[in-house]
């Protein structure tokens, strides 16, 4: 019975529940019993009681992951960090809040980069998690632990963050389906922020039709985040299998030099399955696309330097240091944040002190401006934009933990789409050296369905069936 039930996609098993075939609570318990037992590091709690759920709900009663970034009422949320370990928040977040609402039932909190600041699941205070198609791999990061638990088929489903492309990038690395919506999409009030312009809260799931059925409970303003915008239509769950009429830029700015020869293999072989399906394919320029990285590595730590200020020992989680109150706040601070974190507060409060602001934050923010134009400008001409979604497949743990530059060129694809603000979707669509590759779809502000319809058609073209054993 637990076989099959873990056979089953998210919206197939809440369909078997909402015509009797399949119990909630069955379904809860095989994959609490997976999560508990699990060996990769992907969840830092998870849920002992078979929580109750609407018998009406549309989502009926279906175990969601939820990342540790999110705050979920008296549950251990501690953004895996050590500086907040403990901490149990008096509210949930909206986008859980919305899940639950909906009949979905939290599964377990899943493992993460610290404060989301990683590339790797490797910069997680409390260890690492690692990839089901080979443990001696990363499964990307910040949302590793989301993404490793939905492909090692320990969670139906599972939501993440995305900042600079850690929703996309895990999902690609773990061979699964991962989207970032448009910035104000999803509410971002219970998320403990990174950087507060360009976190975007979407979903982790095993194929597109579970995407856009998670995504489309997810969504909607928030009186509770001045940011939030919602969506101006409802997402519609895919039905695309032709992409006639559909115009689809590759910009050589983002699929040439430093994408792994495997990797452009898979990509090239899609493309032209875009045009085998009805799509036209055309180059498009997007010139300031190559420093995307050096503008994301200024605005994401000053944000973070203001956003962390906060973990002082006062407010949240253990504390050191108590001869006086200068002790209390740098003990703290030495003993709860990682490497990464600490690195990236340094560079922010740097990027914004007095005399570098303007030379550092602000040329940043100026070249941001000019990323959003060239889209604007590319989308006038076409429809969506392919890219892989990761220069390369997983690479080994530790192989790049020394090297931090390396590191954050992980992202250099997935970078420039959240700069601007614009929503994107990763899916597998091959394989290279054993490990699966994924393949983004970018389009403008609010074009989720646009998107969700594209990778659905190409999803069925494909046929990717790859899969890391299960136990």
């Amino acid at each position: 019975m637990s076989q099959a039930v873990l056979e089953l996609s998210a919206a197939q098993a809440a369909a078997q529940i909402r015509g009797g075939e399949l119990a909630a609570e069955e379904l809860f318990r095989v994959y609490r019993d997976r999560a508990a037992a699990e060996e990769l590091g992907a969840f830092l709690w998870v849920a002992e009681e078979v929580p109750d759920a609407p018998a009406d709900g549309p989502l009926q009663g279906v175990p969601v992951a939820v990342k540790d970034l999110f705050c979920v009422g008296d549950v251990p949320s501690a953004a895996g960090s050590r500086i907040l370990e403990g901490y149990r928040p008096p509210y949930t977040a909206t986008a859980v809040e919305r899940l639950l609402l909906a009949g979905a039932t939290v599964l377990g909190k899943t493992n993460m980069d610290e404060f989301a600041m990683g590339s790797s699941n490797e910069n997680s205070g409390f260890g690492p998690v690692r990839n089901p198609w080979d443990e001696t791999k990363v499964p990307g990061g910040s949302s590793g632990g989301s993404a490793a638990a939905v492909a090692a088929g320990l969670a139906p489903w599972a939501i993440g963050t995305d900042t600079g492309g850690s929703i996309r990038q895990p999902a690609s690395l773990c061979g699964i389906v991962g989207m970032k919506p448009t910035y104000g999409a999803v509410s971002r009030y219970g998320m403990i922020a990174f950087a507060s312009s360009l976190d975007q809260a979407g979903p982790l799931t095993r194929d597109v039709t579970d995407c856009a059925l998670l995504l489309s409970h997810m969504v909607g303003a928030d009186p509770c985040d001045c940011t939030s915008t919602g969506l101006p239509e409802d997402i519609r769950l895919p039905v695309a299998e032709r992409l006639d009429g559909l115009r689809f830029g590759v910009p050589p700015e983002l699929t040439g030099a430093g994408v792994d020869p495997g990797v452009k293999v898979v990509f090239d072989a899609t493309v032209e399955r875009i045009e085998q399906l009805g799509g036209s394919v055309e180059p498009v320029a997007l010139p300031h696309a190559g420093h995307a990285i050096a503008a994301y590595y200024v605005i994401a730590p000053a944000e973070a330097s203001a956003n962390l200020a906060r973990y002082d020992g006062v407010r949240f989680g253990p504390r050191a240091g108590h001869t006086d109150l200068l002790s209390l706040y740098e003990e703290t601070r030495e003993e709860g944040f990682g490497t990464e974190v600490k690195r990236r507060i340094m560079l922010g409060t740097y990027a914004l002190s007095s005399g570098y602001y303007e030379a550092y934050y602000g040329r940043a923010q100026r070249v941001r401006t000019k990323i959003a134009d060239d889209f604007r400008a590319a989308f006038e001409r076409v429809d969506l934009i392919v890219t892989p979604t990761s220069p390369t497949v997983a690479f080994g743990l530790g192989e790049r933990t020394e090297d931090p530059l390396a590191m954050y060129l992980s992202d250099a694809l997935t970078v420039p789409m959240p700069l601007a603000g614009l929503p994107a979707i990763s899916i597998p669509t091959g394989m290279s050296d054993g490990l699966p590759v994924g393949f983004q779809i970018a389009g403008p502000a609010f074009s989720e369905n646009r998107i969700l319809e594209a990778a659905h058609a190409i999803e069925r073209a494909v046929g990717f069936d790859g899969a890391p054993p299960r136990g």
